[in-house]
């Protein structure tokens, strides 16, 4: 693998640390140089040149936004609600037992009721 090793001029490092230091952005010294961004930007690197803080490329405007007001009350949002913490676990209320005579009487006023009648051969015969 044949590897180029691009060496720079002094005039070129004169003018790298005069534009850098008046803070034009790497990108900027490159296309004024003739280098690549990443080629400026490795440079700067092993120089150890480094900006405090990257310097706005444009004068940004700031505008305070006054805040939107609702038109309904979200009072059920913004009232904290009280939580209750109850040490004891709920207690699911038990069955009622039934007896099968109990069940057999229920479930046939069920069937009375819908006005259906049952099957012939579920029909009790009578004697």
């Amino acid at each position: 693998m044949v590897t180029s090793v691009m060496s720079w001029a002094e005039e070129d490092l004169a003018a790298l640390k005069r534009l850098w230091s008046s803070g034009q952005s790497a990108a900027q010294i490159a296309g004024r140089l003739g280098y690549s961004r990443n080629a400026v930007c490795a440079k700067l690197t092993r120089l150890g040149l480094k900006r405090g803080r990257k310097p706005p490329t444009a004068k940004p405007v700031i505008v305070s936004v006054s805040k939107r007001r609702t038109t309904t009350s979200l009072a059920a949002c913004t009232r904290p609600v009280a939580k209750v913490v109850s040490s004891r676990k709920p207690v699911a209320p038990q069955p009622q037992q039934f007896s099968k005579k109990t069940l057999y009487d229920m479930l046939a006023e069920a069937v009375r009721n819908t006005g259906h009648q049952a099957p012939a051969h579920n029909r009790l015969r009578k004697s």
